[in-house]
């Protein structure tokens, strides 16, 4: 009797199924990216400083007149020595400041023109050649450089969880 127990609790724990989960997943992605053209200018002002020690000021250095849209100009100072035989000095700086640029604007995602100011930096935009990415079902990735400023990631991931 006992036996036949036995042989029957084997017999039923065969024919039950296991009980396992099993999570499969395929993720993948591709990503291009081609950068836009990008200007950062300030405008600086004219700026005139003179110094000097034992000089005589003759005519004074004068900046040009203030109009809108336009830098102001500069015509320089005339000066002598006070005390001759004597030491002296002079030192006469001028800046020329920015005039008011012109308006920019962008036609087709590119900008025509970029300001050119006292402080500028510009950067040229990307050129998206022959910029292109894929994966296949199988996982198997192909991703083509473009032009200058442009960037290409592919990923694929694959996971397996069983529980």
């Amino acid at each position: 009797m006992t036996r036949t127990l036995l042989v029957l609790g084997i017999t039923l724990a065969a024919a039950l199924p296991a009980q396992a989960d099993i999570t499969h997943k395929i993720q993948s992605s591709v990503q291009l990216q081609v950068d836009g053209a990008a200007s950062q200018a300030s405008r600086i002002g004219s700026t005139l400083a003179v110094s000097g020690s034992n000089v005589t000021l003759d005519t004074a250095p004068v900046l040009g007149t203030l109009t809108a849209g336009s830098a102001v100009g500069y015509t320089p100072g005339a000066y002598s020595i006070t005390t001759a035989g004597d030491a002296f000095s002079y030192s006469e700086s001028y800046i020329e400041g920015d005039a008011t640029p012109s308006d920019t604007s962008v036609s087709s995602g590119v900008v025509t023109s970029l300001p050119m100011l006292g402080n500028t930096t510009t950067t040229s935009g990307g050129v998206a050649g022959s910029l292109a990415g894929t994966i296949a079902s199988d996982g198997a990735m192909t991703i083509t450089a473009g032009g200058a400023g442009t960037t290409a990631t592919g990923q694929v991931v694959l996971s397996i969880e069983v529980d």
